[in-house]
């Protein structure tokens, strides 16, 4: 799945399929996805991405500080 002209790629590692979800979720609650973000302006398509990238990183922020809590009161498995 190519991103369009102009935007950025989800980076490669350990997280990168769940940010690309988030990142998808996010276009798909204001009614876009990866493939038509590239009818939009470039100006739009870009603002678009930055929030979707927010979006996703304050949720893997979330995750990790999820499983470092728990963590913290189960202790290592």
């Amino acid at each position: 799945m190519c991103a369009p002209q102009g935007t950025p790629e989800v980076g490669e590692g350990p997280q990168s399929t769940l940010e690309r979800k988030y990142i998808q979720d996010y276009l798909q609650n204001k009614g876009f996805n990866l493939e038509n973000l590239g009818d939009l302006p470039k100006d739009e398509q870009q603002h678009l991405m930055r929030e979707a990238s927010k979006y996703a990183s304050l949720k893997l922020a979330e995750v990790e500080s999820r499983a470092k809590f728990r963590h913290d009161i189960h202790g290592p498995s």
